[in-house]
């Protein structure tokens, strides 16, 4: 499946048609790229832009029941999305596992090492509600909220925290459902689930007059609702391409070590985050508070190009499954210059836009000066992060975890000291986010390096 075309043989004639003949096999080469990942990017990327709509429609509506009642929806939500978030990486390398499988051609095995990875899934979210359920109010508690907001945040964080094992699945089966190079079935279900959980957010906060509770339930309720529709689809092309269901724990075990990397590289990252977060706090309210603005518009900037980072997974994984290592290096190729390309048309909005950012976010003239020239630093710094997420995404295709993990712990201990340097020589927000600029050039040097190599070529069903 997804063949890609032999090289044109030289063919007799003069020098300028031979040329041309060969270069139109390139050409419809790179059209059928193209056309790969935009099919694959399109709705990942729309599904991607709905995940943090759930928190915002909970916001909206949680935010007319009161002030104390909005705080404690913030402090829950944090960390809700911080416990959870850390586990991307059972989608990342289901995804990377299931479409090499699909490349070699065995569905079976490809969906029977789906559904160790949801087992997984379904074995960490467990863990997580028996410790988060019965420490609701101590964490809270560690995370500041005030008197009056922290008894609403242990409520919404108690009932959300029963939805945890229902989110990891729902991470677990998208990669399923990528790895068969499918991104529309989760951008359905993404839709759908944000629909559910604002109507049943309405529902149960006003109409049944559950207050934040409602909201909380709301949420649970369309997250296994989500789940529920991933597993029907899983089990369905399971028991059609006769695929086992039950736990197989040498595969859950295997799942589990493809995944560690991968989770020791995301901690990595939010490391990076939070440092950057408490060294803009140090610099006064107004630069944590434009810091807050960047920072929120860099993680909306993010979701396009984790869109394409996506397809690389699915595409390169299913390319090394299928053995061709030619098409997985011009695959490569071609979406790294799909990530350039994007990444300066994203600049190039974020620098045309700032007319429209800045009062959008802000009336404070402080939060203004800070915010401007930081946006700027943002602006250049695309075309490098395109770069770094395709690659990123490339080499997570190829199950390169152990990789990536070293690679940002690197990227880690770069940044720390550089970024721990700003305050202590006068730097302010602009010079902390020309921190993270090079926090992200660190991470192209060593993914560039690394794609440059071959040594990620490692093609087989399973990555030795």
């Amino acid at each position: 499946m997804h063949d890609v075309p032999a090289p044109a043989e030289a063919e007799p004639g003069p020098p300028d048609e031979r040329r041309r003949r060969t270069r139109r096999p390139l050409r419809q080469t790179r059209r059928r790229h193209d056309r790969e990942i935009v099919a694959l990017a399109v709705p990942a990327f729309g599904a991607l832009v709905a995940e943090p709509l759930f928190v915002l429609a909970d916001s909206a509506i949680v935010g007319h029941l009161g002030t104390p009642q909005l705080a404690g929806l913030g402090v829950a939500a944090a960390l809700l999305t911080t416990a959870v978030s850390v586990f991307v990486f059972l989608a990342y390398a289901t995804t990377a596992a299931v479409a090499r499988r699909v490349g070699a051609g065995d569905l079976r095995a490809a969906i029977r090492q789906g559904v160790d990875g949801i087992w997984l899934a379904a074995l960490l979210g467990a863990v997580l509600v028996a410790v988060t359920v019965p420490t609701a109010a101590g964490l809270v508690g560690l995370f500041g909220a005030s008197d009056t907001a922290a008894p609403h945040a242990t409520t919404y964080l108690r009932i959300s925290a029963l939805g945890i094992p229902a989110m990891l699945v729902v991470f677990a089966a998208t990669g399923v459902l990528r790895g068969l190079q499918d991104t529309r079935t989760p951008l359905y279900v993404a839709i759908g689930g944000f629909s559910a959980n604002a109507v049943l957010n309405v529902a149960l906060v006003y109409g049944a007059g559950l207050g934040i509770a409602g909201s909380a339930w709301g949420t649970v309720l369309a997250q296994w609702g989500m789940a529920a529709v991933y597993l029907g689809v899983v089990v369905r092309g399971a028991r059609r391409h006769g695929a086992a269901l039950r736990p197989h724990p040498a595969g859950i075990r295997a799942s589990a070590r493809a995944g560690a990397p991968l989770l020791i590289r995301t901690l990595s990252l939010r490391a990076v985050l939070l440092i950057a977060t408490a060294v803009a706090a140090g610099l006064g309210d107004e630069s944590v508070a434009a810091h807050q603005v960047v920072l929120s518009i860099w993680s909306l900037l993010a979701f396009a190009l984790d869109a394409i980072a996506i397809a690389g997974q699915a595409i390169i994984g299913r390319y090394l499954g299928a053995g061709d290592v030619d098409g997985a290096r011009e695959a490569c190729r071609r979406m790294v210059w799909w990530g350039v390309a994007t990444g300066a048309v994203l600049g190039a909005l974020v620098v045309a836009a700032r007319p429209l950012i800045l009062p959008l976010f802000t009336d404070d003239a402080g939060v203004r000066g800070a915010l401007l020239p930081a946006l700027l630093v943002v602006a250049v710094a695309q075309p490098v992060a395109g770069v770094v997420f395709v690659l990123d995404g490339v080499l997570m295709g190829a199950g390169d975890g152990p990789y990536l993990a070293w690679a940002m712990l690197l990227t880690l201990a770069v940044f720390a000291p550089a970024a721990l340097a700003v305050p202590a020589l006068g730097g302010g927000l602009t010079a902390l986010w020309w921190a993270m600029g090079l926090m992200m050039l660190t991470r192209l040097a060593t993914l560039w390096l690394r794609a440059r190599s071959g040594r990620w070529l490692v093609t087989g069903a399973v990555r030795a």
